[in-house]
């Protein structure tokens, strides 16, 4: 495995650590700041809604300036955004905190073109486990985000507006390790002559309304779950670091691209069946003892 890729896998880590952060606080911060108790999940909305948005807006800025400048933009948004969802806590301003989750997900859009990225930073033969590994880099998010939303929620006189400062630092450390990774230039569809299907012959097809049918139901889901668990722990009188520790586990469960990556066989044995004894190793790396 090269450097590049590696790098990438961390910036993959800290983009996870940015959207963790964001789900533990935003329901909260909007619970405390919302006119209305119905409101409350819209800081959260808002950044799943910035993204879908933003999606069209990357494309474009990545195939005219290249993956190096649009990744740096995404996280100088994180960055931005980080700090007007501080000052909206520090101004008790419920939509300014809206509108900067909007705007941080043009940073959500950039971070998950990461994976992509990875294959073209490796071999063709190499492309699955590169794309397993900068996925895999999404644990130090799983671990650190939680752990660092807690630890700096209290930083300030306003709940949680040191967190909100702590992305800041993320997203620095991020462009600097970003600074460092280098792709490969990759020739424009005109360039290779090949103008591609119209999107509209791509989405009459079954496999794609099928695929893209999961995919929002899974995100779906995901998103029920880690918006509602900060309120329902918190309505249930558990105390935040509690609710640190399950959203942390939370996403270490999305562990196949790790078992994918670091046991024999992605974790399936010679039967086909789940290599359980290799499952356990590398589940006991992680578990604090």
């Amino acid at each position: 495995m090269n450097k590049n890729l590696w790098f990438l896998a961390a910036a993959q880590g800290l983009f996870l650590t940015h959207n963790v952060v964001f789900i533990a606080i935003n329901g909260l911060v909007g619970l405390a700041l919302a006119p209305l108790g119905w409101m409350a999940t819209l800081p959260i909305t808002g950044y799943v809604v910035g993204a879908a948005l933003s999606t069209g807006i990357v494309a474009k800025t990545q195939r005219r300036f290249g993956r190096q400048v649009s990744f740096q933009l995404g996280l100088l948004v994180a960055l931005v955004s980080a700090l007007l969802c501080a000052l909206a806590t520090i101004q008790s301003n419920f939509w300014m905190l809206v509108c900067a989750t909007v705007l941080a997900g043009y940073y959500s859009a950039n971070g998950q073109l990461y994976r992509f990225a990875a294959a073209e930073l490796a071999a063709p033969e190499s492309r699955e486990q590169a794309v397993s590994l900068v996925l895999a880099g999404g644990l130090i998010g799983a671990v650190v985000g939680p752990n660092l939303a807690a630890m700096t929620r209290s930083l300030t006189a306003t709940a949680f507006t040191g967190s909100y400062l702590s992305l800041v630092a993320v997203a620095a450390l991020s462009m600097a390790i970003m600074a460092v990774v280098r792709f490969p230039e990759i020739a424009s569809a005109h360039k290779r002559g090949d103008t591609g299907r119209p999107m509209g012959v791509i989405m009459r097809q079954p496999v794609f309304i099928v695929a893209a049918a999961g995919a929002a139901l899974g995100y779906g889901v995901m998103n029920l779950l880690m918006a509602a668990t900060p309120l329902a722990m918190r309505v249930c009188g558990m105390s935040f670091d509690n609710t640190a520790l399950v959203l942390e586990w939370h996403v270490i469960a999305m562990l196949p691209t790790l078992i994918d990556q670091f046991t024999p066989a992605g974790g399936v044995d010679g039967d086909g069946m789940p290599d359980l004894g290799a499952i356990t190793g590398l589940l006991s790396k992680f578990i604090k003892t």
